[in-house]
């Protein structure tokens, strides 16, 4: 489901001799990603640098510099999440990226300084995915005419939102389901899905299902009886 699927698109700019672009999937939250940094060339390799664009970092911040001598070298803070996993000699400057949070998601870009083409970098779009948080809670109304919640399904802090649906079996039809959502400044999203119907004594333990589907998780089924408190038994 996390795996990573790259797509290539070439492009120029101004300062670059060769821009390329890759495209990744999803990562999930809190887990480990591999940025891809390699070329193919016969020109002579004297640096690899990368830099990211992210909330909180200036444009084009420079992280890490690998030279054939010293290796790896980091730029004002350390961040030893990130681990150099390629080869310079085979111009591989690829890293692995762990324990990713929200913060970090952005543009990461590779820059190989050649000789005599110049430079050429490879471009990675990370992309966090942040499972939601689910909960199923159910009410006793009192039997009676008018429409009251019955039972509230939350799918809590999910990137991106995620998708909240009902299996109402045989309250096909006798219910309806209203939906609430709110983003949070962190870019995740909380859901709310109610069913409200009549609460009528032949509801009283009638199963339904809640579904809740996202990118950042499997499908996940959460299920209640519904209970109403008749007046009368």
């Amino acid at each position: 489901l996390f795996c990573l699927h790259f797509q290539f698109l070439l492009c120029d700019l101004m300062f670059f001799s060769c821009c390329t672009v890759v495209q990744s999937g999803g990562v999930l939250l809190g887990s480990s990603t591999i940025l891809p940094c390699h070329i193919n060339t016969n020109d002579r390799l004297s640096q690899i640098t990368w830099q990211r664009t992210i909330k909180g970092k200036a444009l084009d911040d420079v992280f890490l510099t690998i030279q054939p001598t010293i290796g790896p070298s980091y730029s004002n803070e350390k961040d030893f999440r990130f681990e150099f996993i390629g080869n310079f000699n085979n111009k591989n400057g690829t890293l692995n990226f762990s324990d990713v949070t929200l913060n970090d998601e952005g543009s990461y870009t590779c820059i190989f300084s050649l000789f005599p083409s110049g430079k050429q970098s490879r471009v990675s779009q990370l992309v966090i995915l942040v499972p939601p948080i689910t909960n199923l809670m159910d009410y006793t109304p009192l039997e009676g005419n008018e429409e009251v919640p019955l039972a509230t399904c939350t799918a809590a802090a999910s990137k991106p939102k995620a998708d909240v649906r009902w299996i109402k079996g045989s309250l096909e039809g006798k219910v309806r389901e209203e939906l609430k959502e709110t983003q949070h400044a962190n870019g995740t999203t909380t859901t709310w899905s109610t069913l409200l119907g009549k609460p009528g004594r032949e509801m009283n333990g009638q199963l339904v299902k809640c579904v809740i589907s996202s990118e950042a998780m499997k499908e996940e089924i959460l299920e209640t009886n519904i209970q109403v408190h008749c007046k009368y038994l």
